[in-house]
């Protein structure tokens, strides 16, 4: 998934630098995972035997490691919206009635009706389609999740080379069962965070390699929780990325991932 739609639109994050808890080091550690250094010692070893890089700066220029990064077969550009309070109000709107359609159990004629009326609100929407990064869905960092439906309602809170940050909750459109959020979930924010750790990390366009997740402890609906991402070693067009959902100082899941440059053509 390409980072520059997430990471044009997160700039305007601020910063609430928080750093991992001792607790949670512990129970990182136990579990095979690093949190307190920046690049692992198993990730440089391997790199070292193999006659790999790892030690180029996360920071560098995306110019300077591509110079095509702006001609990626011709990929939109994305820039951060500011819509007026009636789409923020609509999205909100979109958010709870996501929420209903999963829980709500009325009568066939109700069924029949409010179908009347998602078909006339889609009618009255058709004829304003716009462009992909032209919409402000996806776009608009103040709003949870940015504005978009496709991903969980969070919002930025910490955005630096270093890492990235961000706080939120799940809904009842997000259970899978029994209370618990949906296995298939925790991926796609990880994957959005990731995107954005790479951007942070003024990291070329790039595209997701492979994505794996730990699950620790049930992820819980109705809860405000806390993910974070950083990277972790490079290795030319390859970018290792590391992070973490938390409830507290409870570790939910953790997620390890390849971010890898796009060459120039490529989607």
């Amino acid at each position: 998934m390409s980072d520059r739609k997430r990471g044009a639109a997160a700039r305007s994050g601020s910063r609430t630098d928080q750093p991992v808890s001792d607790r949670k080091r512990g129970g990182a550690a136990r579990s095979g995972s690093r949190t307190d250094q920046p690049v692992s010692d198993r990730k440089r070893g391997a790199a070292a035997r193999s006659g790999s890089r790892t030690d180029q700066p996360v920071t560098d220029s995306p110019e300077q490691l591509d110079p095509d990064y702006d001609h990626h077969g011709g990929f939109p550009e994305y820039g951060a919206a500011s819509p007026g309070p009636g789409f923020g109000r609509f999205v909100a709107a979109m958010r709870r009635l996501q929420d209903l359609a999963v829980s709500a159990d009325p009568s066939d004629e109700l069924w029949n009706d409010a179908a009347a009326h998602v078909e006339a609100l889609a009618d009255q929407l058709a004829p304003f389609r716009a462009r992909e990064g032209q919409a402000p869905a996806g776009r608009s960092p103040t709003l949870p999740g940015m504005g978009s439906l496709l991903l969980p309602p969070w919002t930025m809170s910490r955005y630096d080379p270093d890492g990235v940050e961000m706080r939120g909750h799940f809904s009842r459109f997000h259970v899978g069962g029994n209370g618990a959020v949906h296995g298939g979930v925790l991926p796609l924010l990880f994957d959005h965070v990731f995107g954005m750790v790479v951007h942070a990390a003024a990291r070329p366009i790039s595209r997701t390699g492979f994505l794996h997740v730990d699950y620790r402890k049930v992820t819980p609906i109705d809860t405000q929780l806390v993910v974070r991402g950083h990277v972790a070693a490079t290795e030319g067009r390859k970018a290792f990325v590391r992070g973490e959902l938390l409830n507290g100082e409870t570790l939910l899941a953790e997620a390890n991932g390849l971010m890898i440059r796009l060459l120039p053509g490529q989607p």
